[in-house]
C-alpha cells in the first residue's frame, strides 16, 4: 500500500515552527550586528557585515538541506525500505521520543502485522523544548503507549522488528541509550531486525547544520552502542548524504 502523503513543505515548516527560538536568536544578533556596523568604521564595517551574511548563509543552508531530507526525498515515506531484506513481519514496534511522523506510514506498508507503539519520552530526562512543542501540535498516533526505556511492555523475543525512526539521539546518555538497545534486543525474535535512523556527527551534517551537528552522535558512538547492546550491523544505507540507516541483527554474544 502507499504510504501517507506529507503536505508541501510540511519538514522544514515543523523545524521552523518547534524551533523558532533559534531563528528569533539568529535574527536578533543580524539585526544588532547591522546596527552596530551603521556607527563602524569602513573595515569593521565590512567585518560585521560579513559576520551578518555569514549567519544568514548558515540558516539558509539548514533550512534548504532541511527541505531537500524532509520534504524532497523520499526518507519519510520509507520506500528504502524495498531495499531491505525484511522476513514478512507479524509484530512490528516503532518506537520515538515524543514526536511520531512515521505510525500511519508503517500501519499502511505492514497492513497485515500488528503495530505497537512506544513513546519514550520523559521531560525530566529528554529535554529538548522542540520535542514538547511537537507533541503540543501533533495528536499521538492511536493506542500509543508510554514506555521507560529500561524496559519494553511487549513479550521477550515476541516482535519481528523494531523501528528508531530519529529517536534514540535524543538519549544523552550513553548507559541508557545501550540499556535502551539492550530492551530492544531482548524483545525481538531470532532473526528479528531493528532499524536505527539518524543524523550522524560527521562531515556532511557539519555543512549543513554547523554547530547544530553536535545534536547527533558519530559513527563510532553508535557501533560501539550496538555491539554493547547485543546487535551487530547487518548493512548500513544513506537517504540523501545527510540519514544514515543501520539494519541490525542479533547476535549470540560468540559471532558479532
Amino acid at each position: 500500500m502507499e504510504a501517507v502523503v506529507r503536505k508541501p513543505y510540511q519538514g522544514v515548516l515543523n523545524i521552523v515552527r518547534f524551533n523558532w527560538h533559534f531563528y528569533v536568536i539568529a535574527g536578533a544578533i543580524i539585526l544588532a550586528l547591522l546596527a552596530t556596523g551603521v556607527f563602524a568604521d569602513k573595515i569593521s564595517f565590512w567585518i560585521i557585515i560579513s559576520l551578518a551574511a555569514g549567519i544568514l548563509m548558515s540558516v539558509a543552508v539548514s533550512l534548504s538541506v532541511s527541505y531537500y531530507i524532509y520534504d524532497l526525498s523520499h526518507l519519510y515515506d520509507l520506500s528504502w525500505l524495498k531495499g531491505v531484506t525484511l522476513k514478512k513481519p507479524q509484530t512490528v514496534i516503532n518506537i520515538h521520543a515524543g514526536f511520531d511522523e512515521t505510525s500511519a506510514t508503517l500501519q499502511k506498508i505492514f497492513n497485515e502485522a500488528t503495530l505497537h507503539v512506544y513513546d519514550f519520552y520523559d521531560p525530566d530526562k529528554h529535554t529538548e523544548i522542540s520535542i514538547e512543542r511537537a507533541r503540543k501540535a501533533y495528536p499521538s498516533f492511536p493506542r500509543t503507549r508510554k514506555v521507560m526505556t529500561d524496559r519494553l511492555p511487549t513479550a521477550d523475543e515476541s516482535a519481528d522488528l523494531i523501528f528508531n525512526i530519529f529517536a534514540l539521539h535524543e538519549i544523552r546518555s550513553r548507559a541508557e541509550r545501550i540499556g535502551f538497545l539492550k530492551a530492544q534486543a531482548a524483545t525481538l525474535k531470532d532473526g528479528g531486525t531493528c532499524i536505527v535512523v539518524e543524523h550522524l556527527r560527521d562531515v556532511p551534517n557539519f555543512l549543513a547544520y554547523n554547530i547544530g551537528f553536535l545534536h547527533f552522535f558519530s559513527q563510532k558512538e553508535w557501533k560501539a552502542n550496538f555491539l554493547q547492546a547485543g546487535f551487530t550491523i547487518e548493512s548500513k544505507f544513506h537517504v540523501t548524504p545527510f540519514v544514515s540507516i543501520f539494519i541490525l541483527i542479533k547476535f549470540d554474544g560468540t559471532t558479532p
